[in-house]
């Protein structure tokens, strides 16, 4: 009888055992199957920015004219103020100004421009203007005082009004106040003014900040040496010199006033004796030649308007005078009642369109001084 022996039974926990016993491990390394590495992705050639020649910065500094600010700075839509279509805007319905609206504002829009040209302007030293016209009665005081006025409203002072006539003109009685000393002492005094508040004696302080330096009274008649030394002590302490002359151009008083100016205004009536006496004047300082010579190229004429009549054929006349003569810069001043009282002037009592003709007038001004002053 065959006994039979029991088989011994593997606890369930350790069920996979056998089948782990029967794993064999292989010596051999795995087999790595080579691949053939990809190709890395295409690269576009970069070409090298070109070598600028000029830095662009410095480019940029160069521009002219270019106010960051105002450019950056985007303009409100328009919409009516006025009429009725202002009222509409005040219920709103948002309506475009009509046609006479939008003129004054096209106005004042090119008056703060002017503004800003005469606000802005520097030099590195003081600069001159000669008023001047060898015709008496063209308004070359009233021309001097309203717009040296101008000048030194916008820019806040540091304009020298002067009288340069070669005998005691009317610049003081045109002019705000009733100075005790004028140009006369001034004159004898010259060589021992050594600061601002002792010139300011000499002076007839303006509403419109300028200071104004004629005769009080009774002066010796004015030489070279007066003028030249009158206007340097003036530039010692002002940033702009305007002078009102007489009607000798070949006086040697004129003669220092043309070689101390940087720019010639010449005020006229649409009347031919005055453009004649006006063209008469260019052509004796390009005969001159020299710092004269480019006085007369670079000459601003102002046409005044004092209410008289004005023939067309006379108004044709001095166009074709001012052309001949190659005059680019022209100005027209309306009429203003407050000049033609022949009163004492203030820049305040001015007419909008003349106060707004004046500050045109003044910005090429000193556009012109920006050129020729060197």
């Amino acid at each position: 009888m065959t006994t039979s022996t029991p088989t011994k039974q593997e606890p369930r926990a350790f069920a996979g055992a056998a089948r782990a016993a029967s794993y064999i491990e292989a010596n051999d390394a795995p087999a790595v199957t080579e691949t053939t590495p990809s190709a890395p992705p295409a690269v576009t050639a970069i070409e090298p920015e070109p070598i600028l020649e000029t830095d662009p910065v410095m480019e940029f500094k160069q521009e002219e004219d270019i106010d960051l600010g105002a450019l950056s700075v985007a303009a409100p839509p328009r919409t009516a103020q006025r009429g009725l279509r202002g009222l509409l805007g005040k219920v709103g319905v948002k309506v475009a100004p009509g046609a006479a609206e939008t003129a004054e504002l096209q106005t004042a829009q090119e008056l703060a421009r002017f503004e800003e040209t005469v606000r802005q302007a520097t030099w590195i030293r003081a600069v001159s203007v000669l008023v001047a016209n060898p015709k008496g009665g063209v308004g070359k005081t009233p021309t001097s005082l309203m717009l040296g006025g101008t000048l030194a409203a916008i820019r806040g002072g540091s304009v020298a009004i002067i009288e340069v006539s070669d005998d005691p003109g009317a610049l003081t009685f045109r002019s705000e106040g009733s100075p005790n000393r004028g140009l006369g002492e001034l004159v004898a005094d010259a060589e021992t003014i050594s600061s601002a508040g002792q010139l300011a004696g000499y002076t007839a302080p303006q509403s419109s900040f300028a200071a104004v330096i004629g005769s009080v009274g009774w002066r010796p008649r004015l030489d070279d040496t007066a003028v030249r030394n009158v206007a340097k002590v003036v530039d010692d302490y002002f940033g702009i010199r305007v002078m009102d002359s007489g009607n000798q151009p070949s006086s040697p008083a004129f003669g220092a006033a043309v070689m101390t100016a940087d720019v010639l205004v010449v005020p006229i009536f649409d009347a031919g004796d005055a453009a004649l006496e006006a063209a008469q004047l260019l052509e004796g300082l390009k005969a001159a030649g020299g710092h004269a010579a480019e006085l007369a190229a670079n000459a601003i004429v102002l046409r005044l308007h004092d209410g008289r009549p004005e023939h067309p054929q006379v108004v044709a006349r001095v166009d074709r005078i001012l052309t001949s003569h190659g005059i680019s810069h022209q100005h027209t001043i309306p009429f203003d009642a407050h000049i033609a009282e022949r009163g004492q002037l203030t820049l305040a009592k001015l007419h909008p369109a003349a106060r707004h003709a004046l500050t045109g007038a003044a910005a090429d001004v000193v556009r012109t001084l920006q050129n020729t002053a060197r």
